[in-house]
């Protein structure tokens, strides 16, 4: 299948690995992420019955196991959203990544799911392309700094244009879809066919829902990482819901905190790059860590005790995690894991990818 042809269901099942990503990375706040050598490993199967989820490792006791879970969710939206017939999924998820720890657990679950859509139609001859993928994952999150490493791997940079996409060009299917029809099978339908194809609304919904993503709103860049850069993840056993840790930011600050801010964001980039000695100054942040203190008072006192002593290190995304962009050696390893955090030697990792078995 050509990449501007129509996009179509050509196979039942298939079988994606996403890593685990710190958002902000310090100054980089909704901008820059790291994605890390922690992943879960999930797999859909189409069907004509029921949907089913499985869940092996985090999450297996709090996700749901119906159609509300997120990859599943992704899905058929997405399936939805460009015409392809829905059906009845089987997902399997054998997940490493745990929730509400600021390692880009719901990013994942996104990525997966977009890639799991990807796959099914055609892999990298799909139409479905990355871009269009950051896209829609940046409309669910609400900002790209997680799911760009997520996708793309190692260190990004991310933006968003000031066009965004027009909201009726890509939801312009949503009307006509709110109720059942032969098109839009329910989970219970039968008469799902891998070489299905859609009808022509459906087609003509595809095509503009195609072009609304020509011009990707969302953009990305790779940030060169030196390898001396060594990065070390420090969870505790606290949970801080995004949603919590979003709510106690102010809506403005002070100018002066702003260009520091950017001054130091800057200084990240090129010490990411060329300069890892520069790396405790360039972590500094003025947006959002001081303010999230109080909703992780554990972490926040680790960060401080950590910084103190000159290591350069940050919390990882909305927290609780600390990012570290040094090796731990076994002394400091001991006084963490003491203090109730677990230790997580992490290295350099792709995006994404598919597996094939």
């Amino acid at each position: 299948m050509s990449r501007g042809g129509a996009m179509r269901v050509l196979k039942e099942y298939a079988r994606v690995r996403v890593p685990a990503t710190s958002g902000n990375c310090g100054p980089g706040f909704d901008a820059i992420g790291m994605a890390h050598d922690l992943w879960d490993d999930v797999s859909a199967t189409l069907t004509t019955g029921v949907t089913r989820v499985s869940i092996i490792g985090e999450g297996a006791k709090e996700l749901p196991r119906d159609a509300s879970h997120l990859i599943v969710r992704v899905m058929r939206e997405t399936m939805e959203r460009f015409g392809l017939p829905l059906a009845g999924i089987e997902l399997v998820c054998r997940n490493s990544i745990q929730q509400g720890k600021g390692l880009g657990s719901s990013a994942a679950a996104i990525v997966a799911g977009l890639m799991l859509v990807r796959e099914l139609t055609g892999g990298e001859d799909s139409s479905l392309t990355k871009e269009m993928m950051l896209d829609i994952a940046t409309e669910y999150e609400g900002h790209p700094d997680n799911a760009a490493p997520c996708l793309y791997g190692g260190a990004t940079l991310s933006w968003q244009s000031s066009g965004a996409i027009p909201a009726e060009a890509i939801h312009a299917n949503e009307a006509s879809s709110s109720s059942p029809s032969s098109d839009s099978p329910s989970d219970d339908a039968s008469g799902f066919s891998s070489d299905s194809s859609f009808g022509s609304d459906a087609a003509d919904t595809a095509v503009h829902a195609r072009r609304a993503y020509l011009h990707s709103a969302t953009h990305t860049v790779q940030l060169e990482v030196s390898p001396e850069v060594h990065t070390t993840v420090l969870v505790p056993a606290d949970v801080l819901p995004t949603s919590e840790a979003r709510a106690v930011l102010p809506q403005s600050v002070p100018h002066h905190d702003a260009a520091a801010q950017a001054a130091h964001a800057g200084l990240f980039v090129h010490a990411l790059a060329r300069r890892p000695d520069l790396l405790f100054d360039a972590t500094e942040d003025y947006l959002h860590q001081r303010y999230r203190a109080g909703a992780m008072p554990r972490s926040a006192a680790m960060l401080d005790a950590l910084r103190q002593a000159h290591w350069p290190a940050v919390i990882s995304g909305a927290g609780p995690s600390i990012l570290l962009f040094a090796q731990v050696d076994s002394a400091l390893a001991q006084a963490v894991e003491r203090q109730g955090f677990r230790v997580i030697d992490s290295r350099q990792v792709p995006g994404a990818y598919a597996v094939n078995n």
